[in-house]
C-alpha cells in the first residue's frame, strides 16, 4: 500500500503528485514553487486568481498538460502553518482521499514534508495520511445485488520525504492500522441484528482470537447460570437468541499482573423490553453493540501491533426482546456480584449485561476497567452527538483516557457521579439497587449503577449513545457508524502506566 522514498524523481511518470499549500500571502515556495518555476509562473497565476486555495481542507486538481512528468497536481489547502493540528490534517486528507476516489485513481504520490509544521513532524503527518485512508474511503458493503464492474480503489501511496524512511514506514503503518481497525468497528455497527446476532459476534470474536493469537472464552447460558450472572441473563430472558459472554485475553508481559479491562455493551438489537420504545426510537437499535465493536476494533489494533500490557476484553452479548419470559418491570434480579436489583424500566438493559460484565472482569483479573456503551439518551441530551460522556471513580486513570481521547480526536467529556447519585440508584426499598430512578440525571444515574459493580477498581465508564454514528458524511467517512472509541481504547492501552 505505501512506499517510502527519499527523492522525488521527476524522470518518473507520475499520475498524481498531491502537495500540501499553507496561506502566506499568496506565495508558493518550497516543492509548490519548483513546480510552479517548471509550469512557467502558471500555479501562481491560478494561486492569485483563486483558482488554487490553500484554505483549510480545500482541495484544488491542476492538469500539466504534458509539461512535466506528472499528469495532474492535487494541492489540499493546510490554512495558516500556526494553526495546523493533528486533526486538521488528518480531516484533510480525508477530504483529498475522498477526491480521489471520486475521480477513480487507483494510485498517487504524496509530497509528505509540505503537510508537517514546528508542531506536526515527518511521523505524525505519516500517520494522519494513513488513518485517513481507510477511514475517507469506507463503504458498508450492505446487501444491494452488485454490478459486475468492482468499485476502484486506491491501492498504491508513494510517500516522499526526509525523514527517516524506517520511522515513516511505522508510522504510516500503525496509522493505516488504526484506520483499518475502525472500519472493522463499523461494519461490525452497520451490520443488521438479525444478520449479527450474539452468537455471530461471539463467532467473529474467536477467529480474531485465532488470528493474534489470544486467549478466548466464550461462555454459554448454562455456564452463566453456574456462576450466577442473573442480570445478564435476565435481559436474555425474551430473546429465542441464546446469550454471549465473550473474554479475550491478550498478554503482552510475562506475568498477568496490572491487567487493563476493557468491557463493551454488545446488544444487537434493543427493543426496550416491555418498557417498549416508540417506533421511531427503536429503528436502528441494531447499533446498541457498538460498545462491542470499539472493543473488539481496539483489540484488532492489539493484535496488530502487540503493545506491552496485558488487556482482557469482555462482551457480554444478547438482544432485548419480548416475549412470555421477558424481563417485566418491579422484578428483583441478582447479580453475578451478589447485589439484588429491582428492575423499574427494562429498557435500561445495558447496565444490567454490563454489571455482570464488568464484575467478570474483574474475575479475570482486570485491575483497571474502561466499559464503553450506547447506555442512554441523556447524554445526547447533555453532550450532543460529538462529544462522549464520561464518568470515573479515579483521577489518574481518566487523565490518561482523557489524553489519549484528545490525541485521538474522539472527544470526551466527564460528567460527575456524587454520593446523591450514589443514593438514588441505592433507593429501591425492596433491593439493593434501582436500575432507573428518574429521568433526571439519566446518563449519570447510568454510570452511578455501574461504580457499584466496579466498587474499589479503578474505573472509567465511556457512553457513546451520541457519537457512536452520524446522520450525514464527513471527511472521514459516511453516514452511519462512526467506529468511535476503537482508536482511544488502543491509544490508552499503548500508552498506558
Amino acid at each position: 500500500m505505501f512506499t517510502v522514498l527519499n527523492h522525488l524523481d521527476l524522470s518518473y511518470l507520475h499520475e498524481v503528485l498531491v502537495i500540501g499549500l499553507f496561506e502566506k500571502n499568496k506565495q508558493l515556495d518550497g516543492l509548490a514553487g519548483e513546480m510552479n518555476e517548471l509550469l512557467d509562473g502558471q500555479l501562481m497565476t491560478l494561486l492569485k486568481e483563486g483558482d488554487i486555495s490553500a484554505k483549510k481542507k480545500a482541495v484544488t486538481k491542476v492538469h500539466t498538460l504534458g509539461k512535466i512528468n506528472i499528469k495532474r497536481l492535487y494541492f489540499v489547502g493546510l490554512g495558516k502553518e500556526e494553526d495546523l493540528t493533528f486533526e486538521v490534517l488528518r480531516e484533510a486528507f480525508g477530504k483529498l482521499f475522498k477526491t480521489v476516489k471520486e475521480a477513480k485513481l487507483t494510485k498517487i504520490a504524496v509530497a509528505l514534508d509540505t503537510f508537517t509544521n514546528g508542531k506536526i513532524d515527518y511521523n505524525e503527518a505519516a500517520h494522519a495520511l494513513a488513518e485517513a485512508l481507510p477511514l475517507a474511503t469506507y463503504q458498508f458493503a450492505g446487501y444491494k445485488q452488485k454490478a459486475n464492474e468492482p468499485e476502484k480503489q486506491i491501492e498504491k501511496v508513494i510517500v516522499y520525504t526526509q525523514g527517516a524512511q524506517e520511522e515513516v514506514q511505522a508510522s504510516l503503518t500503525v496509522g493505516y492500522v488504526y484506520g483499518e481497525a475502525t472500519n472493522s468497528a463499523r461494519t461490525l455497527v452497520n451490520m443488521p441484528g438479525n444478520m449479527l446476532t450474539a452468537a455471530d459476534l461471539a463467532d467473529y470474536a474467536v477467529e480474531m482470537a485465532k488470528k493474534y493469537d489470544f486467549e478466548y472464552e466464550v461462555l454459554e447460558k448454562e455456564d452463566m447460570e453456574k456462576l450466577g450472572m442473573g442480570a445478564f441473563l435476565a435481559v436474555n430472558q425474551g430473546s429465542a437468541e441464546p446469550p454471549k459472554m465473550i473474554v479475550l485475553k491478550y498478554q503482552g508481559k510475562e506475568t498477568w499482573e496490572n491487567v487493563i479491562g476493557l468491557v463493551g455493551k454488545g446488544v444487537t438489537f434493543d427493543t426496550g423490553g416491555y418498557s417498549l420504545k416508540p417506533r421511531e426510537s427503536m429503528v436502528d437499535m441494531k447499533t446498541d453493540m457498538a460498545g462491542a465493536a470499539a472493543v473488539l476494533g481496539a483489540m484488532e489494533i492489539i493484535g496488530e501491533l502487540r503493545p506491552e500490557q496485558n488487556v482482557v476484553a469482555v462482551i457480554p452479548a444478547t438482544d432485548n426482546m419480548i416475549s412470555g419470559h421477558a424481563l417485566k418491570p418491579d422484578d428483583v434480579i441478582t447479580s453475578m456480584s451478589g447485589k439484588t436489583i429491582e428492575v423499574k424500566n427494562t429498557d435500561a438493559e445495558g447496565r444490567l449485561i454490563l454489571a455482570d460484565a464488568i464484575t467478570y472482569a474483574k474475575h479475570h483479573g482486570a485491575n483497571y476497567i474502561v466499559d464503553v456503551a450506547t447506555l442512554t439518551g441523556g447524554v445526547i441530551v447533555a453532550l450532543g452527538n460529538h462529544t462522549t460522556g464520561a464518568m470515573t471513580n479515579n483521577e489518574q486513570l481518566f487523565e490518561q483516557l482523557l489524553e489519549a481521547s484528545a490525541e485521538t480526536g474522539e472527544f470526551i467529556w466527564r460528567l460527575p457521579i456524587t454520593e446523591k447519585d450514589k443514593e438514588r440508584v441505592r433507593s429501591s426499598k425492596i433491593a439493593d439497587l434501582n436500575n432507573s430512578p428518574g429521568r433526571e440525571g439519566h446518563a449519570i444515574m447510568g454510570g452511578a449503577f455501574l461504580s457499584e459493580f466496579a466498587e474499589d477498581t479503578p474505573w472509567v465508564h465511556l457512553d457513546i449513545a451520541g457519537t457512536s454514528v452520524t446522520s450525514s458524511a464527513h471527511d472521514l467517512g459516511p453516514a452511519g457508524a462512526t467506529g468511535v472509541m476503537v482508536r482511544t481504547l488502543a491509544a490508552f492501552v499503548e500508552r498506558f502506566e
